[in-house]
């Protein structure tokens, strides 16, 4: 009863936290009125863009523009034309769009108005390589990416640096024209330049630091992708480029904001614990199970009853010949869920906010202090399933999967414990 209860108030409040962060709900408040004058191209790149560029479309109206999304994140629009690709790794239709995307931007001019809507999965989805780079070689980068462990802000940082489009490109290719960005954060600190690789604002890193990163993870890489870095011609625009002069930037749904949503709507005691939270994944589970704990002894400055909510992006460094299912969501509640194993009154739920916790259609899922017990009388150890890195394949066989469906917004990871 315990299990259904806690599970039932725990993923009220995810949902409170997705709803805040929608386009619907958020967008409108943040557009000025439709420029009179020039032409008007919508550009929406990330897995909430076909959703965000509906939202403008309630706004403006029917406008010319493109959406590129991840595949079943499309919804209707009115004229803006909607296209789905791969994501987390890149194939040709996401290329294609890209191609025609930074050709929309290059064919305004002065006077004109580029709108971009940029949320999280551009990155991946905007995939045009700089150079010689071909799909295939970005592809298998992005791959060794994933499973080296390195936080998205390293992924990025070598994204800009090997792209046609993101770090300030797509901006510097609209000018003279003016570009406004309306954003979606899901990135610890919500950095612009982060947020899809940034294809409209200036980047502070370089080329030097895109070759750290590959040489602090033992990436190697194929010749075209060394020349793109190597080569002075491809380095991205800096701050004070006079490309990005008629730019600007509104963050209208951030991490923060959708904790700040669900705790306004807990009815018991809530402590915020950061947005911007990160680490290996199930390391950190097991760091929140042991403040959990405090708090239930009486160990800690927070009183239960009460809920700790959190969010950020959490890492999996993959070992080789991992075979499980599974994402950064579900590696943590398996951390916290060996922490709190026995120890009842403590639950937890933990989603990516887009509804895909790594690559599967699951959002996150749902633990306790019986976690570890049920999983063992179902014939499934904890230990075996986080010796796999089987998160999906674990709570799937528990029946405490969050599963959601697109969410059409993406505000990170959420994670709220409840502590009775």
């Amino acid at each position: 009863m315990a299990h259904d209860t806690d599970k039932s108030l725990l993923c009220s409040l995810f949902d409170v936290a997705v709803t805040s962060a929608k386009p619907d709900a958020v967008l409108a408040k943040f557009l000025p009125q439709k420029p009179a004058s020039g032409r008007v191209v919508v550009i929406a790149a990330g897995k909430a863009a076909a959703a965000m560029a509906a939202a403008l479309e309630d706004v403006w109206g029917p406008c010319e523009g493109l959406a590129l999304t991840r595949y079943g994140h499309a919804v209707p629009t009115r004229t803006i034309e909607v296209i789905e690709a791969a994501h987390p790794v890149p194939d040709e239709a996401g290329r294609i769009a890209a191609g025609r995307i930074l050709d929309l931007a290059s064919s305004l001019q002065d006077g004109d108005t580029l709108i971009t809507l940029m949320s999280g999965g551009a990155s991946a989805l905007l995939s045009r390589g700089a150079g010689n780079i071909s799909l295939e070689e970005k592809a298998e980068l992005t791959r060794a990416l994933l499973a080296s462990g390195a936080d998205i802000g390293e992924m990025n940082t070598v994204r800009r640096h090997i792209s046609a489009i993101k770090g300030g490109r797509l901006a510097a290719s609209a000018y003279p024209a003016r570009c406004l960005t309306f954003a979606i954060s899901d990135v610890p600190g919500d950095k612009p330049e982060i947020i899809g690789s940034g294809p409209t604002v200036a980047d502070p890193t370089t080329q030097a630091d895109a070759k750290a990163i590959l040489a602090k993870y033992g990436i190697d890489v194929p010749a075209s992708i060394q020349a793109a870095l190597n080569d002075p011609a491809f380095e991205s625009p800096k701050p004070g480029d006079e490309k990005l002069s008629r730019t600007e930037f509104h963050m209208i749904a951030t991490p923060q904001m959708a904790l700040e949503a669900a705790k306004a709507a807990a009815t018991l005691p809530c402590h915020l614990l950061g947005d911007a939270i990160e680490g290996e994944a199930r390391e950190v589970g097991r760091a929140f199970a042991g403040l959990a704990r405090a708090v239930r002894e009486g160990k800690s400055a927070f009183t239960a009853p009460c809920l700790l909510l959190s969010g950020g992006e959490t890492t999996v460094t993959l070992p080789k010949g991992a075979s499980g299912r599974g994402g950064r969501n579900v590696e943590w509640l398996m951390g916290f869920a060996e922490g709190v194993a026995g120890i009842e009154g403590i639950a937890a739920v933990a989603g990516d906010t887009d509804g895909v916790d790594g690559a599967a259609e699951v959002a996150g899922a749902y633990a306790d202090s019986s976690t570890a017990g049920r999983a063992r009388a179902a014939g499934y150890k904890l230990d075996d399933a986080m010796a796999a890195y089987d998160g999906h394949g674990f709570f799937e066989r528990l029946g405490d999967q969050i599963i959601t469906g697109p969410t059409n917004t993406n505000v990170n990871d959420f994670r709220a414990i409840l502590i009775r």
